[in-house]
């Protein structure tokens, strides 16, 4: 007979206890409401956003006027900056939207594809930067180096002021962290703009901008391709890093009770937040319920997976191998999923 909660059915007595947990012991569930804090981090962002486009502004200016590729290599590099930080704030305001409708994560991979274009956009800039590099190192133009170590050495000062703003936020999110990371390397191109300039003024050498420029575009294509690896992963379903599903299988399946592990999947819904789900089979006699508490606090303690959706069902009664259904392998358990994936995890030993 079929028990329900709340008008729901959560599985029947005596056969299968399938469970959901999405409990979030760190902080509850609110209705899938996770994400990064809204009014602290947007506002660091927006004061880092305030020093880059001042500066952006006036950087141009001076690199036009001083004949300064690597200047204008800067400029563009600290404009994706800003956009990624602009991207960051619109992801922010509309992962803060309920979940509703069909979309029942809400909006939190905005900032995940947000993330992406900012990597598209690094990389697209590297490109025309390393096109216009590579023709000045064959005509190299007149160079002001005054001006370009006047204004490598602003650079410097106003990143500073920007990282030291980008580190009050949260940078457990991927655009927060991208922006960082991106003007910090601006920090160490500024730095190498304003060697440039030393060496333009002392020795009159001109191509020592354009070598700076490709130290820029370097930096360029290290962040981009980070960041669409990284945005990638998430929206391939990749495992989190630093989590590995076969040993996780292999922990659960090896905890009292539990006859078989499968259909595990483990994956990041937005970031810093990874999700897991399994099928797990008990052996016969054993108690579903205190076996489905025991891995959700092992899933918790040791590995921080709190939003978790485990299936529990008693091994004995799994239904009846089809040849529609049947999947290879020992136990009653290989047929109870049709079309199941990935590997099996049991307490004996097994081969994956």
């Amino acid at each position: 007979m079929p028990l329900f909660l709340g008008g729901i059915p959560v599985g029947h007595v005596g056969h299968a206890h399938p469970h959901h947990d999405h409990g979030h012991q760190a902080g509850g569930h609110g209705g899938h409401s996770h994400g990064v804090s809204a009014d602290a981090d947007r506002r660091w962002l927006s004061l880092a956003l305030v020093l880059i486009g001042v500066f952006i502004s006036v950087e141009t200016v001076i690199a036009f006027a001083a004949g300064s590729l690597a200047l204008l290599s800067d400029a563009v590099h600290m404009l994706t900056d800003a956009f990624s930080i602009i991207l960051a704030l619109i992801a922010m305001r509309l992962a803060q939207r309920p979940a509703k409708g069909t979309y029942t994560f809400g909006l939190k991979r905005v900032e995940i594809l947000s993330a992406q274009a900012n990597g598209l956009t690094l990389l697209l800039a590297a490109a025309w930067l390393g096109y216009e590099a590579v023709v000045r190192l064959l005509h190299p133009p007149e160079v002001t180096g005054w001006m370009v170590l006047a204004t490598a050495l602003t650079g410097v000062a106003v990143n500073l002021g920007a990282t030291w703003c980008l580190s009050k936020a949260n940078r457990s999110s991927l655009n927060v962290e991208g922006a960082y990371q991106h003007i910090l390397n601006d920090l160490y191109a500024f730095i190498g703009t304003a060697v440039a300039g030393v060496v333009v003024m002392t020795t009159g050498f001109a191509r020592a901008d354009t070598i700076a420029t490709l130290f820029v575009v370097a930096l360029m294509v290290k962040a981009g391709c980070g960041l669409l690896r990284d945005s990638g992963r998430i929206l391939l379903e990749a495992a989190p890093a630093g989590l590995d599903p076969d040993a996780i299988g292999v922990r659960l399946a090896a905890s009292p009770d539990v006859a078989e592990v499968h259909d595990l999947h483990i994956w990041t819904i937005t970031s810093g937040e990874p999700a897991l789900s399994a099928h797990v089979m008990v052996h016969p006699g054993g108690d579903c319920h205190a076996v489905r508490r025991a891995l959700d606090h092992l899933l918790a303690e040791t590995y921080g997976l709190t939003h978790t959706t485990l299936q529990i069902d008693h091994e004995d009664h799994a239904p009846h191998p089809t040849a529609a259904t049947a999947h290879p392998g020992p136990g009653a358990a290989a047929s109870h999923c049709a079309g199941g994936h990935g590997p099996r995890h049991r307490s004996e030993p097994h081969a994956h």
